[in-house]
């Protein structure tokens, strides 16, 4: 799979004009990525996946990104949407994988309420609603889900709907579950084209809305029905769910570095400044940005793929403790900030050559400055993961 994603590194950059200019992925590259098995590499092989370890994930992100982040971006969302598939009743998961390589798009937060309702023929059901943002690589998918509160009544669906991952963990001293996912036919839901950005243009991160929208009970998923199901002791649902979520995103970033690294290379072997009789590579500062920049990257990468080996030998014998999983969080956040701060030096090391639309370099600039923002690797991971030092009883639930 390591050297498939390879393969796809030239095609995916030659596309990347097109790939931002439509704000979406060509559905012809995205049925081609899914062919090749990139959206089931982290569904285990009962279910008809790939079942690849997460390091080998975050790898496989890691080396698309050199292509084109927004490519690598809808890969992981549909790999990490397919996620719950040990939850979903055998039904629907035939259902779903009538095309055995079907592609996937979802929603993590619970921003919607599914409420008991009947069917037209008095089957049980649920009413679902909700509003879900940043839905990466809906216009591309077969099914897309959304994360929903799942309630007793209508009673309890017109009461407070905070709902937030602290239920997670409830759910691992016994208490009822109450989170679960919502997966939608795209013709069920409303689909919006809202989607225009500066960076990770291609990804189609739409948002979506649902107005009682009724689905069959199976549709709609107890994510903690994972903890009952045959699979719960597979070391992939002992990995740490935030962090598992959060790793690709700080692969890619470091893909985009390590291409942009690359590029100012191959650049500073041709460009001679102008008013300069030596090439850019010839300068010292160069020389030195280049080195800085690449000893960066390599630091950043060894500590979150150490990071997520630790974690994932921790999962073959139980649930991985507070450290773990804290430092698999910073290290993703420190990737992505790393990333961001090579990428903005390799862009002024090549000067004007970086400012161009064709040129990769501006176009990993917009999209590292686009992932650094998504919550799951902003700065308040480091606040949250720093507070654990100082308050024993902070709530990690975040973490």
């Amino acid at each position: 799979m390591l050297a498939l994603a390879a393969e796809w590194v030239p095609p995916l950059r030659e596309r990347s004009a097109e790939i931002d200019r439509l704000r979406q992925l060509p559905q012809d590259l995205a049925d081609a990525l899914a062919a090749d098995g990139f959206y089931r590499t982290l569904v285990p092989p009962e279910l008809g996946g790939l079942g690849l370890p997460p390091a080998v994930v975050a790898e496989i992100s890691e080396v698309l990104a050199m292509g084109n982040a927004s490519a690598a971006w809808c890969v992981f969302i549909g790999a990490t949407s397919q996620f719950t598939f040990a939850a979903l009743e055998p039904s629907l998961l035939d259902e779903v994988l009538t095309n055995p390589d079907v592609i996937t798009a979802g929603v993590f937060a619970p921003s919607g309420r599914a409420v008991p309702a009947p069917g037209p023929d008095g089957s049980a059901g649920y009413a679902v609603s909700g509003h879900w943002v940043f839905a990466s690589g809906s216009h591309n998918a077969e099914w897309i889900s959304g994360g929903v509160r799942i309630c007793d009544s209508d009673a309890d669906a017109a009461s407070d709907p905070a709902a937030d991952a602290a239920e997670l963990d409830d759910a691992a001293v016994g208490h009822p579950p109450t989170l679960g996912r919502a997966f939608f036919r795209p013709e069920e839901i409303d689909l919006h084209d809202d989607w225009f950005t500066s960076g990770l243009r291609g990804s189609g991160s739409s948002s979506f809305d649902a107005h009682d929208v009724w689905l069959p009970a199976p549709r709609v998923a107890c994510e903690r029905a994972i903890l009952s199901s045959p699979y719960a002791a597979e070391p992939l649902y002992r990995m740490p769910l935030f962090g598992l979520l959060a790793l690709p995103i700080g692969a890619i970033a470091l893909g985009m570095a390590r291409a942009c690294i690359n590029e100012v290379i191959a650049i500073a072997h041709e460009k001679v400044p102008q008013g300069s009789r030596r090439t850019l590579g010839q300068r010292p500062a160069l020389q030195t940005a280049v080195a800085v920049a690449d000893v960066e990257v390599r630091a950043a990468r060894n500590l979150l793929y150490a990071s997520v080996e630790a974690a994932w030998e921790r999962a073959q014998h139980g649930l991985s403790d507070l450290e773990l999983r804290r430092d698999l969080r910073t290290a993703t956040t420190h990737a992505v900030q790393t990333s961001l701060r090579v990428i903005g030096s390799m862009n002024s090391a090549a000067g004007g050559t970086a400012v161009f639309e064709a040129s990769p370099l501006q176009r990993h600039l917009r999209d590292v400055q686009t992932a650094s923002a998504h919550f799951m690797v902003a700065m308040p991971v480091m606040e949250l993961a720093g507070r654990t030092y100082f308050d024993p009883d902070a709530d990690t639930s975040g973490l």
